[in-house]
């Protein structure tokens, strides 16, 4: 098992606090026996080329139900997220196949192209309702703008009321605060799933052209197929990994090109490399961070004495590549310019994030359409008066206030 008395605690403060601790993790060996609340115990893995190792071994699995020894469901509140529901999330083989299919042709290059009209306009709507905003008026660019745009996009697609969205957002927001208590993290848990469970009774009652209906339309076909604890899984971790890993990458992006104008220079007298700044942002900044849980199958022995035994837990820090500085040169240094711009932010192997293509794509359109609407947008306060998100799991800011038509006598460099 493992080892219990050097595990270190990691940290949930956010920000540069969980970089520098990656630094510690990453130079203390190939992966670092940690700390979990609850008193959970686990491998953390900040090494590129490891976590690639292990995202792809057949002797690592993401099933808790068949390979953690002495696992029970729910007895650990705060990892209900990431740990208890079973959609493709949380399945290996056959099962994650299965269940990858049943949404994975809203998420095909043709089927995230055909969003593009639907992205655009929700872009445009926000736009115009914070134009509408008194000129000398802060602006709460996360709440307005940034959250908004994937949340509505997302929350579309699936087929969820407007009633619905606000008790679901705030759960799935509160799902990432590490530090929240047991009781806190139980109430979430209940709540989101409640509300996963109220969305398909909805569709069940009035179907629609949506992406509910038609896994409700699935079940109904073929029962064998999809079971309800599944349903309610896969429809919170669509909707969930769907509005958090956008918002970080729009917050982080606008970050960055407004504290480094040469940055934002480059790419607004070139339109064509909003790609790099999605890039360069995605390796700087990975919207999720050390990510519980997998679980070793077998012995895996990762040299410099490190042995994960079968049963171990382990946890992927899908943001510590970018950051190596084995691999990247500078790596805490936003360039656009940067050739080697590789990242493990949308995952590795059969788990990469089936929702890549559509945060790209509304990154792709909500960045250059703020920048073009509102040239002269400032943040409303220093870049180290901005608040990180109280998370180990999660990378974003709690608010981003910004001014639309500028911060009066400040430009940055």
């Amino acid at each position: 098992m493992t080892p219990t008395s050097s595990a270190v605690e990691l940290t949930s403060t956010g920000g540069e606090q969980v970089h520098l601790q990656t630094d510690e993790l990453r130079a203390a060996g190939p992966a670092v026996p940690i700390r979990l609340p609850e008193g959970l115990i686990a491998w953390s893995v900040t090494r590129g080329d490891i976590a690639k190792r292990l995202l792809s071994s057949p002797h690592v699995s993401k099933d808790a139900r068949k390979s953690w020894p002495g696992y029970e469901p729910g007895a650990i509140p705060w990892l209900n997220p990431w740990v208890d529901v079973a959609s493709m999330f949380t399945t290996d083989g056959a099962d994650h196949d299965r269940l990858r299919s049943l949404v994975g042709k809203a998420f095909t290059p043709r089927g995230v192209q055909e969003l593009r009209p639907a992205v655009e306009k929700i872009t445009a709507d926000l736009l115009e309702a914070m134009a509408a905003r008194p000129r000398d008026e802060s602006v709460e660019l996360r709440a307005d703008f940034s959250h908004q745009l994937p949340n509505r996009v997302i929350c579309d697609l699936f087929g969820m009321p407007e009633d619905q969205r606000p008790a679901m957002l705030d759960a799935i927001s509160a799902s990432l605060d590490t530090e929240a208590t047991e009781a806190e993290a139980a109430a979430t848990r209940d709540t989101m799933m409640n509300a996963m469970r109220t969305l398909v009774e909805t569709k069940r009652r009035d179907p629609g052209e949506d992406m509910t209906s038609l896994l409700i339309a699935a079940q109904t076909e073929d029962g064998g197929r999809l079971n309800d604890h599944e349903m309610v899984s896969t429809l919170f971790n669509m909707i969930a990994a769907g509005t958090e890993t956008t918002t970080s990458l729009i917050n982080h992006a606008v970050c960055e090109l407004l504290t480094h104008r040469d940055q934002l220079d480059l790419v607004l007298a070139d339109p064509g490399r909003w790609d790099d700044v999605t890039q360069e942002t995605l390796r700087m900044h990975a919207p999720i961070m050390h990510l519980p849980l997998r679980y070793a199958t077998a012995d895996i022995d990762l040299g410099e004495g490190v042995v994960l035994r079968t049963g171990d837990t382990i946890v992927i820090h899908f943001g510590a590549h970018g950051r190596d500085p084995g691999a990247h040169e500078d790596p805490g240094a936003f360039r656009l310019d940067r050739g080697d711009k590789a990242h493990l932010a949308f995952g590795y192997g059969i788990h990469y994030c089936i929702g890549a293509p559509l945060a790209k794509l509304e990154a792709a359109i909500a960045l250059p359409a703020l920048f073009e609407r509102f040239p002269a947008i400032d943040l409303a306060v220093d870049r180290d008066q901005l608040e990180p998100q109280h998370s180990f799991i999660g990378n974003d800011y709690l608010t981003l206030p910004v001014q639309l038509y500028g911060r009066p006598g400040r430009r940055s460099d």
